[in-house]
Parts: C-alpha cells; structure tokens; sequence
C-alpha cells in the first residue's frame, strides 16, 4: 500500500471522528440549552404563581428599604397553613433570623396555641387563628406585636404542597430521637417511627413535623423536628440528584407557596444558604404555661421569656462584624459586599 493512500484514510478516519465529536457537543449543547430553557420557563411560570407582596397598609412595622440579602441581617417568616372548618389558620409558625456578617441564625418556633393580642380581631386569641382575620399580614402584625421584631420576608405553604415537594424529591430521610406513633392526615392509619435514620415520605413527614403531646420535650421537641425536615428538604432540593426534578420542584412551589421574596433575590440566597448551610442553629423557645379559659386550651407565654427572646432576635438583627472593623476596612467590606450581591442578582435563575 503506498503512503499517500495510507494517509489518505488516515485523514478520512480523522475527519469521521471529529464529525462524530462535532455530533456529540451539538447534541450535549442542544439538549443542554432545551433544558436550560425548559427549567427557565417553568422557573418563571412557578414565581409568578409565588410572589405576593405584603400590604403594606396593613403592616405598620415593615422594612420599606431593599434588604442585600448577603450583607443585611433579615427575618424570614414561615408559615404552614391549614383548612379548618372552611377558614384557614396557621398551624405552624417559624421566624428564622439570618445575619450573614456574624454568621448567626436563630429560629423560633411558635406554639400554635399562644394566647396573644390578634390586632386585626381587635382581642387576645390563639395565634394560630391570626391568620383567618387577614391572611399573612395579620399574622405578621400579630408576631410584631408579641414580640417587637419587624419581619423582611414570608414564605407560606398549605400541607399538600408540604407533602408534595417531600414526594417529589423522592422522600427524605432523617433521624428519629426516639420510637413513637403518630396519625397520618388522610388515611387516618396510624404510623410508627422507630428511633433512629428513617426514611419518610410527604404523609409521612407531615405527622412526623406536626406531633406533639407525645414528645417529651413538648414544643421543644416539636421544633427539632420541623427543623430537621426543613434542612432535609433544602439540602436533598439542592443536591445534583434532584436536579432531573427540578420542573416538578418549581411546579409543586408554584401551586402550593406564596412569598414576597421577589425572584430577582433567589439567586442571593441560594449563594448566602451555600455559605451558611452548616452553621450551627440557635433554636430559641417561648417558655409559659397550659392553661385552660372558658373551657378552650391556650399556652400562656411567659413575659420573661417573651423579652429574652425578643432581645435574642433583635441583636441577631444588630450584631454586624463592621463594628470591629476600622472605618477603612469597613469601607472595603461593604463595597465587597455590595459587588457580591450585585453579582449574585445578575445570575439568571
């Protein structure tokens, strides 16, 4: 065989296998931009469903400058809501408090059945039913009012959105702090956790965050638990394996979550949860006592407690690490900051 046909063949098989290459990046590009523009489009779809700003008419004591949020210590309300007797209440309450200088968080948990001043219903009630006088806003009002801390951001979800995320990620698994049975909503059966890692999914997870009496910790206990799933549905919603799902994630968000979180900010707070995800909480309680008026159960708050915790969200809100710092330095990390947030909300979502 001569040299130049071997080199012409040389050269034909040369030239297949980068067609052959040149085939698979047009496809892995394609497909890539297909989905990149699918998970856009849904993207867009869920947060219109989603975002619903404040009345701010209705809220006295709301923040009306823009929260950065890598720089700015902010509050996040987050509220479970439930259908009772043709009224909504809301069954869970949970104020988180985020300072991204300090690199402190604090959450709170609210016994359903405090007894407090509803402003909207004009007398002291339970909390949980300051949301059928008004919806978010008088919940917000109400939470000001016990406890004097303004409230950035809410986000809202009813239960069958709650289960139906958990479902889509295909269940989560958590630690169980000890062996107990608790009655699945809609079935009604009755289900065992046993102590140790266990795998849950949404009707699962549902009784799991919702039990109670049988804690022995009370609301305490209660609140280590919801806030277990809270991190187990964040870190699984997050990770690569769940990124094949994240149409039916953002369709699950869109059909069950109201936030006044806008869109433009998602990226912000993916970036702040990265940084932050392995801090270690400080669970806050709200010590009181039971008691029963005119024959209806309430859980009395403790005024002692009531400051405390007051105190404890305030300064999370106050503390920044610029008081350390000489103005110079200051100067710098705020511009720093500034750049970061910039950055982050010019990242498409």
């Amino acid at each position: 065989m001569s040299k130049s046909r071997s080199n012409r063949r040389k050269s034909r098989k040369k030239r297949l296998w980068r067609t052959f290459v040149l085939l698979i990046l047009l496809l892995v590009i394609g497909g890539g931009g297909y989905f990149a523009y699918d998970v856009a489009n849904h993207a867009k779809k869920a947060t219109d469903k989603m975002y619903q700003e404040i009345d701010r008419d209705k809220v006295k004591n709301h923040r009306t400058e823009e929260v950065q949020i890598t720089k700015d210590a902010f509050n996040i309300l987050l509220l479970g809501i439930e259908e009772q007797g043709g009224g909504e209440r809301a069954d869970v309450q949970m104020l988180v408090t985020v300072n991204p200088k300090t690199e402190e968080i604090s959450m709170l948990s609210i016994p359903r059945d405090t007894r407090t001043m509803v402003p909207a219903a004009g007398y002291k009630t339970k909390i949980t039913e300051s949301y059928s006088y008004g919806g978010v806003e008088s919940t917000i009002e109400t939470i000001d009012e016990l406890l004097d801390v303004p409230i950035d951001y809410y986000i809202t979800t009813n239960f069958e959105g709650f289960e139906d995320i958990v479902d889509t990620l295909g269940g989560i698994e958590v630690d169980v702090p000890f062996t107990f049975k608790s009655q699945l909503t809609g079935s009604l059966k009755w289900k065992t956790f046993y102590e140790g890692p266990m795998e849950l999914n949404g009707n699962e997870a549902l009784a799991y965050v919702r039990m109670r009496k049988k804690d022995p910790q009370g609301d305490k206990g209660r609140n280590e638990r919801q806030k277990q799933v809270i991190k187990a549905i964040i870190d699984k919603g997050t990770s690569i394996s769940s990124i094949t799902k994240i149409n039916d994630i953002l369709g699950d968000l869109g059909d069950n979550v109201k936030t006044n979180i806008p869109p433009s900010k998602f990226a912000s707070f993916m970036k702040l949860y990265t940084k932050l995800k392995d801090t270690e909480i400080q669970n806050l309680a709200i010590e009181g006592t039971d008691e029963y008026i005119n024959n209806i159960y309430y859980y009395i708050p403790d005024e002692e407690s009531l400051a405390e915790v007051s105190k404890t969200l305030n300064d999370t809100l106050d503390n920044t690490k610029d008081k350390n710092l000489t103005d110079n330095q200051s100067s710098q990390s705020q511009q720093s900051e500034q750049a970061s947030e910039q950055a982050a909300n010019n990242e498409e979502y």
